[in-house]
């Protein structure tokens, strides 16, 4: 190794490194001078200018000063300081990620401030926090419901949330949307309604229905324009659940009312925009012109 020493400007042309810079890290003792000239400038030697490479690489990939002295003082090895570093890109990173989805999604929208920061709120949630409001909302819906029930089943499959690490602006909008619904005090009562109802026998005088047939033929009449109280309407009530008497329309119709919700199944395409399921074509539509058909 050679013995020659440098000065704080032979230094920065020989690294390209300015020399406030250099001095700056002598000063704060990451670079400690070798010795000192007659004249009482800073001298270093060859270890010192293979110290401040190393100094420049990882200040350049963002570590502190003061990590970077624990490295250099051998308090931490440069693959320790590595490995949290890009724990912590990779946090930044998925930050940046849901910042630039939320923008997007407003951009898209045209949106206001408030709904910006309301976005930016809801996004930010932890996954664990995402979860737990779900959870929330599930376990209050189905409290007191038995396991054994034929809807309970359904609580589970409510639960699946998932928001990538990178989500598309439709995502960040499914996602404020659902936190949206399953806050909402009229929401709640409708679904826990609906889990309740769902442990009760079936009335013994009604009738019941082709689930084929019904989705089928009641959303081409609804697509059709086709009225449910006209002659075609109640011709296709009657290919869809056969010759039922008024008390039996009744039941099936308030039975069917009861169990159709569009916010629902709203909920449900949600949760399908999250976890990336294939989009389905909504049901409660034809179930609603059925259901305005059997009482007209």
């Amino acid at each position: 190794m050679t013995d020659e020493l440098y000065t704080i400007g032979q230094l920065a042309r020989r690294t390209g490194l300015p020399v406030r810079t250099i001095r700056f890290w002598s000063d704060s003792d990451v670079l400690p001078p070798s010795g000192r000239s007659a004249g009482g400038y800073r001298l270093y030697d060859a270890a010192a200018v293979a110290r401040l490479e190393l100094v420049r690489t990882l200040r350049e990939l963002g570590l502190g000063l003061d990590v970077v002295q624990q490295v250099l003082a051998r308090q931490r090895t440069v693959a320790e300081v590595a490995a949290a570093h890009v724990r912590a890109l990779d946090a930044e990173i998925r930050l940046l990620r849901l910042r630039r989805a939320v923008l997007a999604s407003v951009a898209a929208r045209n949106g206001t401030t408030e709904e910006m920061s309301l976005m930016h709120k809801l996004a930010q949630l932890s996954a664990r926090e995402r979860q737990e409001l779900i959870d929330e909302y599930v376990d209050t819906t189905f409290d007191g419901v038995p396991p054994d029930s034929p809807g309970y089943g359904i609580a589970q499959g409510m639960r699946q949330l998932s928001l990538p690490d990178d989500p598309t602006p439709e995502q960040v909008d499914a996602w404020v949307e659902l936190a949206e619904l399953v806050t909402d005090a009229d929401f709640r009562a409708r679904t826990r309604e609906m889990a309740v109802a769902g442990t009760q026998p079936r009335p013994v005088a009604q009738g019941d229905y082709d689930y084929g047939k019904l989705t089928t033929l009641a959303g081409a009449a609804l697509a059709d324009g086709v009225a449910p109280e006209s002659a075609r309407g109640q011709e296709i009530v009657r290919e869809i659940a056969g010759d039922l008497d008024a008390r039996a329309r009744r039941a099936l119709a308030d039975e069917m009312a009861l169990f159709s919700d569009a916010r629902v199944e709203r909920y449900w395409a949600l949760l399908g925009t999250l976890n990336g399921w294939e989009p389905f074509t909504p049901k409660v539509p034809a179930f609603e012109w059925f259901i305005a058909a059997l009482r007209a």
